[in-house]
C-alpha cells in the first residue's frame, strides 16, 4: 500500500537511527567509519532489496526486511573490519522475507521503557513563561523534521517534541506497551514537562487506551530551596509512581550523594514518609552544563551504601552509571570508571543480584547499539554483577525519535561465544530480552501480572495501531544535537536562560 507522503517520502533515513545524536547531557560522538560505511551499505541493499519485492525504497524501510537489512549491513561491517564482541543474529533470508525478518524483530514481549521525556505545552514555547528556554532548544535541535510540524516554525521544531508527538512516537511507532514520563532538571515552571502536562498525557494515554499505559516521575532536586518540603504536595497531587533525582544538580554547581546526612539522606526519608519507596537518579552522564567540579557527582560511589541503609527502598540507577566519555571494556575493580563504579559500590557493600538496585538502559544502550565490543561489555557486565532479574529498560526518548529501532537491535543482540567464554558473560536468551524489557521494573512499579496480560491482550491502542499499520509512517529521525557545535550552543543558551 501507497503511504503518505508526511516523512521521508523518498526512503533516504534508515529504520536502526545509526546517528551521532545526544540527549542533550553529553556531548555527540561523532560515528566511526565503519558506522559510515554500514549506514551507506544499509541504503544500498535497501534498494536492490525493495526492487527485488517492487516496493517503494520508503515501503521497504518501514518494513520488518528493512530493519532487518540495516542490522545485516552492521553484521557484515562489523566482521570484515575485525569489529568483534557482538552481533545481531538474524537469518540472511530476513533481509528480503516479511516472516523470517518477523520472526525477530517483532517478538511479543511485555515492553515497559521506564525514561521517557517530552518538552510539554507548545504554546508555551512559542509565546508564553518558556520563550526563553526555546532559543535554546532551537540549538538543541535546529535538524528538528517531522510530520507533525508547523510550516515555517520559528522555534526549531518544538512541536516534534509535544505530548502529542510522544504518543506517536512511543506508542504507535514502537511496540513499548507501558511507558513512564520523566522529568529533567530544570526548575519550577521550566519542568520538562511540568506536572500538569506529564498528567494531561498520561490521561490522553489512558482516553486512548482504558488501561494504565503511563506513569509519571515526580521530581526532587534536593540541594534546591523547597524541593524536600516540596515532595508531600507533589505525591499527593500528581499521584507519582516514582522520584527522579539528578545528584549533580544544584545552585551553584552544588550536587549531593545519596548517602549524605545534608541532601541524600533527607531525600531518602522524605520519599519513604511519601510511600513512594522508588527512587530513580541519574548517574554517569556528565552533564557538563553543571561544571567540571560537579562531575564527581556523576559516579555510582554513593549508591550501594544508599541501598544497603536502606533496604526497604528501591534504587534505580538511570544510564547504569555509564559514560560516553570512557569506553567500556571488562570488568575492572577500582578502576574508577563508568558501570565499574556502579559494580564496585554494590560489591562493596553486600548488594547482589536479588537486592534493591536496579540499572536502567536509556541512552546506554543506545549509545553502544553502534559498537560492538561495548555493547557486549555494556549489556554483559550488567547482567553477570547486577543481575538478570536487575536490568531494566529505558529509551531517553523522544529525544532519540521513536524508540522501535533500539528495541528492535535488543531482539536481535548477541554476545559473541569468544565473549562469553571469555569473560563469563551470558548468551542473551528470550528470557532475558523479556525480563530486561519489562517483567524486572514490573516488580518495583508494582505492575500486576494481570496489568500486563490486559496491556498484552489488546485495548484501544492496540486497536488504533492495527488500523495504524497499513498506513504507518515513522520519522525514522533523532531530535537531540548531533554535532559538538549543536551541543555547545544549546549549553550556553541553556545556561544562560535555564
Amino acid at each position: 500500500m501507497k503511504r503518505g507522503l508526511g516523512c521521508d517520502p523518498d526512503g533516504v533515513r534508515l529504520p536502526i537511527k545509526i546517528d551521532s545524536a545526544s540527549n542533550g547531557e553529553f556531548a555527540p560522538r561523532p560515528l566511526e567509519r565503519h558506522n559510515e560505511i554500514s549506514n551507506a551499505l544499509a541504503l544500498q541493499r535497501a534498494d536492490a532489496n525493495r526492487r527485488r519485492l517492487g516496493l517503494s525504497r520508503r515501503d521497504f524501510l518501514v518494513s520488518s526486511c528493512g530493519a532487518a537489512t540495516t542490522l545485516l549491513a552492521m553484521n557484515d561491517v562489523r566482521a570484515a573490519s575485525g569489529q568483534g564482541g557482538s552481533y545481531f543474529a538474524l537469518p540472511a533470508a530476513a533481509a528480503f522475507e516479511e516472516t523470517a525478518a518477523a520472526s525477530v524483530l517483532e517478538g511479543g514481549e511485555f515492553i515497559f521503557d521506564i525514561q521517557g521525556h517530552h518538552i510539554g505545552d507548545f504554546e508555551k514555547w512559542r509565546i508564553g513563561v518558556k520563550r526563553s528556554l526555546s532559543f535554546g532548544f532551537r540549538f538543541f535541535a535546529p535538524h528538528h523534521d517531522c510530520d507533525y510540524r508547523l510550516p515555517n516554525d520559528a522555534i526549531g521544531g518544538l512541536n516534534c517534541l509535544t505530548g502529542d508527538a510522544y504518543i506517536k512516537e512511543v506508542f504507535m511507532d514502537s511496540d513499548t506497551q507501558l511507558a513512564v514520563l520523566s522529568t529533567g532538571p530544570l526548575k519550577d515552571r521550566e519542568l520538562l514537562p511540568e506536572y500538569g502536562e506529564a498528567a494531561a498525557t498520561r490521561a490522553a494515554v489512558e482516553a486512548l487506551s482504558g488501561t494504565k499505559r503511563l506513569l509519571i516521575h515526580g521530581r526532587c532536586l534536593p540541594t534546591y530551596p523547597g524541593e524536600l518540603e516540596g515532595m508531600f504536595e507533589v505525591a499527593e497531587r500528581w499521584g507519582v509512581s516514582a522520584w527522579k533525582s539528578y545528584t549533580q544538580f544544584g545552585p551553584n554547581e552544588t550536587g549531593f550523594y545519596l548517602d549524605d546526612d545534608e541532601f541524600g539522606g533527607p531525600f531518602i526519608e522524605n520519599a519513604r514518609k511519601t510511600g513512594i519507596k522508588v527512587i530513580c537518579v541519574h548517574k554517569g552522564l556528565p552533564f557538563p552544563q553543571m561544571g567540571s567540579d560537579n562531575l564527581k557527582y556523576r559516579l555510582c560511589r554513593d549508591i550501594g551504601p544508599a541501598a544497603r541503609q536502606n533496604p526497604d527502598i528501591t534504587f534505580i540507577v538511570y544510564h547504569s552509571g555509564y559514560d560516553p566519555e570512557t569506553p567500556e571494556g571488562p570488568y575492572s575493580a577500582g578502576s574508577g570508571t563508568g558501570i565499574d563504579v556502579l559494580i564496585d559500590s554494590l560489591r562493596a557493600n553486600g548488594i547482589g543480584s536479588d537486592g534493591n538496585v536496579y540499572a536502567e538502559l536509556g541512552s546506554t544502550w543506545r549509545t553502544v547499539m553502534r559498537d560492538p565490543e561495548q555493547a557486549a561489555h555494556v549489556i554483559g557486565k550488567l547482567l553477570k554483577y547486577v543481575g538478570e532479574d536487575r536490568v531494566v529498560w529505558g529509551t531517553d526518548c523522544i529525544w532519540y525519535g521513536s524508540p522501535q529501532d533500539q528495541i528492535q537491535a535488543f531482539r536481535a543482540f548477541q554476545i559473541s561465544d569468544e565473549f562469553q567464554d571469555r569473560y563469563g558473560y551470558p548468551a542473551i536468551t528470550p528470557a532475558i530480552r523479556r525480563k530486561v524489557f519489562g517483567l524486572n521494573a514490573a516488580v518495583p512499579y508494582k505492575i500486576t501480572p494481570a496489568e500486563i496480560a490486559r496491556v498484552l491482550g489488546g485495548d484501544d491502542i492496540d486497536q488504533m495501531k492495527t488500523a495504524y499499520g497499513a498506513r504507518r509512517d515513522p520519522t525514522f529521525t533523532t531530535y537531540g544535537p548531533r554535532t559538538r557545535r549543536e551541543f555547545l550552543n544549546f549549553l550556553r543558551e541553556d545556561t544562560k536562560y535555564g
